[in-house]
């Protein structure tokens, strides 16, 4: 099996951001943010899609956390297509449905080439530990754009903010998990009649 890991970085006035990942990992993670909440996100999409993750960001923080959550999906969905490559073998498009408490999120995936997101659901500022919901939004739409997946999420039911973020990004998790599996039956062939996910 080829190496499947990919490393970004991205440094501007805004933020410094330094990613590597390996989908073929065992979902450990060592995330450093300043953001305790963001961490524990992001070590969740570590352990529930079994990528090991390593997450260096800091940035002007200090006006709030915007920048940095916005800057760190961009990073992470170039490490992550990095790591996909030309996606030869993989199964390509997959779902989730994940419960947590009374909060249910759908999560769907497709690495076909192109970035988009379609979100349904608002998660609110409460229980947050600083973390403003809404960033949790636009963190996924730059990790869709610059990862070149088709994301759709859509909370189905939840009224902790916590929950419904925590369970969003465990669904994520599972998904890109069984999207990137390899499927023995398609060898080295890339799953698209383009013959191309990458274009």
């Amino acid at each position: 099996m080829t190496d499947r890991t990919g490393k970004a970085v991205r440094n501007t006035a805004e933020s410094q951001i330094t990613i590597e990942l390996n989908i073929d990992g065992t979902g450990k993670s060592d995330l450093s943010t300043g953001n305790g909440m963001f961490e524990h996100l992001l070590a969740s999409l570590s352990r529930h899609g079994l990528i090991d993750l390593t997450v260096s960001a800091t940035g002007d923080t200090h006006i709030g956390w915007h920048h940095l959550v916005e800057d760190t999906g961009i990073v992470l969905g170039r490490a992550l297509r990095e790591a996909v490559g030309e996606g030869r073998g993989i199964v390509r498009m997959a779902h989730s449905f994940v419960p947590l408490d009374e909060t249910l999120v759908f999560t769907a995936v497709d690495f076909g080439g192109r970035g988009y997101a379609v979100l349904e659901g608002e998660i609110g500022d409460s229980d947050m530990g600083g973390l403003p919901g809404d960033l949790v939004r636009h963190f996924l739409e730059s990790f869709a754009r610059e990862g070149h997946l088709n994301l759709h999420v859509r909370i189905l039911a939840g009224v902790n903010n916590h929950h419904k973020a925590e369970a969003t990004f465990k669904s994520l998790a599972r998904s890109l998990k069984a999207a990137l599996e390899l499927d023995p039956r398609r060898g080295a062939d890339i799953p698209s009649l383009k013959e191309t996910i990458s274009e």
